[in-house]
């Protein structure tokens, strides 16, 4: 459970983008990677907030945002009670009220560059991007060990079960047209890491076309994923997702769902057009 109204400057004008930051017990990474995206942000062509969700944090991580200093993007906070990041990720996006809104990971260990595609693929009509590590334009610094590269190479291929054009769901740099993703997290039930496998069904089932960007990604010390730990669970969400999914297309086969979310409102963007890098991805 969430509280309903998210902490701290509460009065703020209505903004475009909304950029939800999971955080459990974040308190030692999270002001340099909330600096970090607070500057990328102030940069954007569209007014931008940052929702940080705390999930159930026994450390300061709440105390961090509470104390964070007013500026040209706002932060604010909203307390969920139960630990999960699919949870939290969820919570998040139902507080939401933005034309546009996605979520990164507290360590920002996507470049945040990677925002400046997001945003004009968004503004262009995409309503679903997606960071990719497995794009050939991509460059990511992997210091996982051989267990974990196995076992990352088994959750895809049962993820592509679910959502066989996604080549890398577990990116943590998510961007979405605000109608259609407050739409799909109604029904989002995983709690755990592999949500978002079930979040790419959900918005792809309501109509979006899936849309994977290249990125620069770092393997950042401290992450809250645990091989011995979270592995399992992982795993079995995914299969339950994938039956899940199953019995979903079955019932579309009896009972069409209805009509495709809307759109949110395409917005031009300060400069006109401006060229995409090459390696951006459509499935």
């Amino acid at each position: 459970m969430a509280n309903t109204a998210p902490e701290g400057q509460r009065s703020i004008p209505p903004v475009s983008i909304e950029i939800i930051v999971p955080a459990r017990n974040e308190a030692r990474r999270l002001p340099g990677g909330l600096a970090a995206l607070c500057g990328k942000a102030a940069t954007l062509p569209l007014r931008t907030a940052i929702l940080v969700v705390d999930s159930a944090s026994t450390d300061p991580t709440g105390d961090v945002v509470r104390d964070w200093p007013a500026g040209p993007v706002p932060v604010r906070l909203l307390r969920c009670q139960r630990a999960g990041k699919g949870v939290a990720v969820r919570a998040g996006l139902l507080a939401t009220q933005a034309p546009f809104v996605g979520f990164c990971d507290a360590d920002m260990a996507t470049d945040l560059s990677a925002l400046d595609v997001a945003v004009r693929l968004l503004a262009a009509g995409n309503r679903l991007v997606v960071g990719s590590r497995a794009l050939d334009a991509s460059v990511a610094e992997d210091r996982h060990s051989g267990t974990r590269k196995v076992g990352a190479a088994a959750f895809r291929t049962l993820a592509r079960r679910v959502v066989p054009d996604a080549t890398d769901t577990q990116c943590g740099f998510k961007f979405f047209s605000g109608p259609l993703v407050r739409a799909a997290a109604l029904s989002l039930r995983t709690a755990g890491f592999a949500f978002d496998v079930e979040l790419i069904a959900s918005c792809q089932r309501l109509g979006a076309t899936l849309t994977e960007i290249p990125v620069r990604w770092r393997d950042v010390p401290g992450s809250t994923f645990c091989v011995p730990r979270h592995s399992a669970a992982a795993f079995r969400d995914v299969a339950s997702i994938w039956m899940r999914s199953r019995a979903d297309r079955a019932a579309a086969r009896r009972a069409p769902l209805p009509g495709a979310v809307p759109h949110a409102c395409p917005q031009a963007l300060p400069g006109g057009a401006q060229a995409l890098p090459a390696g951006i991805r459509t499935a």
